[in-house]
């Protein structure tokens, strides 16, 4: 089966979950989708409090060797256990998730696009980029309505680890892209992926 890989980053808030769930949306399980997020490392040794105080927008807070495994396996048809992160406790569940294989694989997260292993698996590379203060507002609305977090927490994380991380970790990436979009919601760059993803399941079926 012949496979491609597309990469979606962007930071924090910007919106590339959007766009990558409108892809979802639009294609479901015709495509395969893996969220780096999922990728988190356990931290079964620490209590709640030590773990909400962990740098995870750090390259090191995300087991990306183990993704790197998963998009082989899935290029080579394999089905794969994705783990399951609760973002709520700040740690992996101990279930996992299976995901099959497809013939186009869209990898999400805000460094997809930082580990050269990874970037060097991709074909195509997207980076979503967006305002600062849009950035700052969408994630706060969506820690405390989707991950049960306080305002204060939120502000200390983003101005401990998420901001600083992001200019030396996140921005740099987006010169690796071949396409950068300013919106999740864009939908002339939408329309441009989907035709692209479109003519590549048509190869396939043809094969």
């Amino acid at each position: 089966m012949n496979c491609t890989i597309i990469g979606i980053a962007g930071g924090t808030g910007s919106g590339k979950s959007t766009f990558t769930n409108r892809l979802k949306q639009r294609f479901g399980d015709r495509i395969t989708v893996i969220y780096h997020d999922s990728y988190y490392r356990a931290h079964d040794e620490l209590p709640l409090e030590e773990r909400s105080r962990l740098n995870y927008d750090h390259p090191d807070s995300l087991e990306t060797d183990l993704l790197i495994r998963h998009i082989r396996d899935l290029k080579d048809g394999k089905p794969v256990r994705v783990p399951v992160y609760d973002f709520t406790v700040h740690n992996r569940k101990p279930e996992t998730e299976e995901v099959l294989p497809s013939s186009v694989i869209v990898i999400e997260g805000i460094l997809a696009l930082q580990d050269p292993e990874l970037r060097n698996l991709m074909d195509i590379k997207v980076f979503v980029d967006a305002d600062a203060d849009e950035r700052i507002l969408r994630r706060v609305v969506r820690d405390v309505e989707e991950r049960g977090r306080d305002i204060k927490g939120i502000i200390s994380q983003y101005l401990d680890t998420v901001k600083p991380m992001h200019y030396i970790y996140v921005e740099p990436t987006k010169y690796l892209a071949d396409i950068v979009i300013n919106s999740g919601k864009n939908d002339v760059a939408f329309d441009l992926i989907s035709a692209k993803i479109d003519q590549l399941l048509e190869q396939e079926k043809e094969i």
